[in-house]
């Protein structure tokens, strides 16, 4: 589905991605591991066209997506929660989902029926502004808002960052569901021992470079993995 081959990307002079390859296959669920500033932001950024790549190619379905702007990725069935959320604090739960939905107007209340199935709290929390939820409800609201597009590809960014531990195993939770649900996703995640439990393969980000990459069990259970971000 996604085949991402080369890339190299960065903002101004600096260049935060090196020769970066890696494939996301129809209904697999893959993470990018890797230590803080290791690039995984900036590769999704780049995948989602926020940022444009220097070198490299990026293909959607085999469709190239260099030269198009991102609201023609959207449209390409790829959805991104960004870091942190990005929400629109002072709108109601439902209006952010409703912005969610907006290349999809027609599948919203089929949407918002489902994103309810899978976050009831949110329906609990419906017309509570966005920005006096906790942290946890926050993010589970970004990704509703992901998924109200209807996406092919979902891009989730660190879900974890930030959160109380007990909301983190909920939020790992949630996303196991997601992938249940057919869903394709590309997870970012310095959480390496909670992210290597729900998803099929990994890559591992060092310094804007993969050196390694495999079975999500496999990764899990190599020395260097155990040793550098388990802690055993």
């Amino acid at each position: 589905m996604l085949a991402v081959s080369g890339l190299s990307a960065g903002y101004g002079s600096f260049q935060a991605l090196f020769g970066v390859s890696l494939e996301v296959r129809a209904g697999e669920a893959v993470a990018v591991i890797g230590p803080n500033g290791a690039g995984k932001t900036t590769l999704l950024r780049a995948i989602s066209k926020l940022i444009d790549a220097s070198a490299g190619e990026i293909t959607m379905e085999g469709k190239r997506l260099n030269e198009l702007p991102a609201h023609e990725v959207i449209s390409l069935g790829i959805a991104h929660v960004p870091e942190n959320r990005r929400l629109f604090p002072r709108l109601t739960v439902e209006e952010n989902l409703r912005m969610g939905a907006f290349s999809a107007r027609k599948q919203f209340r089929e949407r918002l029926r489902f994103a309810y199935s899978l976050f009831p709290r949110l329906e609990e929390r419906r017309s509570q502004p966005a920005g006096t939820l906790s942290g946890g409800e926050q993010q589970m609201c970004a990704i509703a808002r992901a998924l109200m597009s209807g996406p092919k590809l979902l891009l989730l960014d660190e879900p974890s960052a930030g959160l109380a531990p007990v909301v983190v195993q909920s939020i790992f939770a949630l996303v196991k569901r997601i992938c249940a649900e057919g869903y394709t996703v590309l997870i970012v995640e310095q959480n390496v021992q909670q992210v290597l439990k729900v998803v099929d393969r990994a890559y591992l980000l060092e310094t804007g470079r993969i050196r390694s990459s495999g079975a999500a069990a496999t990764l899990a259970a190599s020395g260097d993995i155990r040793r550098s971000y388990l802690g055993l």
